[in-house]
């Protein structure tokens, strides 16, 4: 969708009418969605938990569907570090100082994209990957190494698309979109997942919390929580709709894989990098 057309659509409003339309449940209605948007986009359901498409309560289950037990090994090297989507490496590598590349041309800064929080500092200089979810995708997140959570932080912002098309055109894209933040204690020391919403993405969900986004009033809220501890691997939330994935890392800590780089297609669970432990 063109960048100026974004600017002036009321983009949560629109947001709002589709979350609630992904939930509807009279089955004429949801089976009509479904059927439409497995004509118009290659869907692949032979790793669902659910593979009938008529079987799903609404369209949102159709959307966040399950995969199969063991359909996606999961890298299992100690210090393997597994994708936590199906998705497109949109941007990665280093962290230029507090910059991040956002794509050709373009950059922004970690205090932004974490909302002004002391710690954001700590990422800077670390390792980022930036991994778009096309519609098509499988769409939940997860673990891209085990950690015990230390922040659930909801940042409210506008919801343009996240599309390569945006990421060009609309500057400090990611963080000017409403967002998730969760940031995780771990073997290789402290690690953030930024979860990006977008226009149509009625929810970000997290395993531990529900619905997070769309939330009223939109204000920055740090969510409280008990004690949270997540296996590699394991489900940490998920989107509805199409969105984006920012992973971070602390300096010294991980090595990306010579593969991972822009336009590379990832399945969850792969190995993308390596992590080389807590610094003694």
């Amino acid at each position: 969708m063109n960048v100026w057309l974004q600017q002036m659509l009321p983009q949560h409003a629109v947001s709002r009418v589709v979350f609630a339309a992904t939930r509807v449940r009279t089955p004429w209605f949801k089976n009509l969605l479904i059927r439409a948007f497995l004509n118009s986009y290659p869907v692949d359901l032979g790793e669902a938990e659910q593979p009938n498409p008529q079987g799903f309560e609404n369209f949102n289950a159709f959307f966040t569907r399950a995969l199969r037990t063991g359909s996606r090994p999961i890298a299992r090297g100690a210090a393997d570090i597994a994708s936590p989507v199906d998705g497109m490496v949109s941007e990665c590598g280093p962290i230029d100082g507090d910059k991040l590349l956002q794509a050709k041309g373009r950059s922004y800064s970690l205090g932004d994209l974490l909302a002004g929080h002391a710690w954001a500092g700590r990422f800077a200089g670390g390792q980022f990957a930036t991994i778009y979810l096309a519609p098509f995708n499988y769409h939940r997140i997860h673990m891209p190494i085990s950690g015990e959570l230390l922040d659930c932080i909801y940042v409210p912002g506008r919801l343009f698309s996240v599309n390569d098309a945006s990421a060009q055109g609309v500057p400090r894209l990611f963080a000017r979109n409403e967002r998730v933040i969760t940031r995780f204690q771990s073997a290789a020391g402290q690690f953030a997942l930024v979860l990006v919403g977008a226009l149509n993405v009625g929810s970000i969900a997290t395993v531990w919390a529900g619905d997070i986004a769309p939330r009223r009033p939109r204000v920055l809220t740090r969510l409280p929580h008990a004690e949270v501890s997540l296996r590699k691997g394991a489900e940490l939330g998920r989107f509805n709709m199409g969105s984006t994935v920012i992973l971070l890392f602390e300096p010294g800590r991980t090595r990306w894989d010579d593969f991972l780089r822009r336009g590379r297609t990832l399945r969850y669970g792969v190995r993308i990098g390596e992590h080389s432990g807590e610094r003694p």
